[in-house]
């Protein structure tokens, strides 16, 4: 069955658009180093290690308080650069994010073709 020169327009415009964004640079926020993140991290826990021991030798609850918050905090910078999954890494969450995009995708299509003119 040939397609309508109005399909084989919106064929030809979807196809572009794909190639557009396989080829786009990375951003900066994808590019920082994750590394940095984590020794940050664990620096800041250590700072506040420190000021929450120096809080119990001098026994003063707010010291301790601001030492357990600059703690905690640093735990959570560490543990969050690595939360995300990194783009462009093989295995099983590539192949499922795969999987959700075409699934995404023929939606989208299906969609679009049963809305057709």
């Amino acid at each position: 069955m040939a397609l309508s020169e109005r399909e084989q327009r919106l064929l030809d415009e979807l196809e572009r658009g794909l190639y557009a964004d396989d080829f786009k640079p990375k951003r900066t926020r994808e590019v920082r180093n994750p590394a940095a993140k984590v020794v940050g991290g664990i620096l800041l826990a250590a700072i506040g290690i420190s000021v929450l021991v120096f809080a119990v030798m001098i026994q003063l609850v707010i010291f301790g308080v601001i030492g357990f918050l600059v703690m905690l905090g640093g735990i959570l910078v560490a543990s969050a650069s690595q939360a995300a999954p990194k783009p462009g890494k093989t295995g099983q969450r590539t192949a499922q994010a795969g999987r959700a995009k075409s699934s995404w995708t023929s939606d989208f299509f299906e969609n679009r073709w049963d809305k057709r003119d």
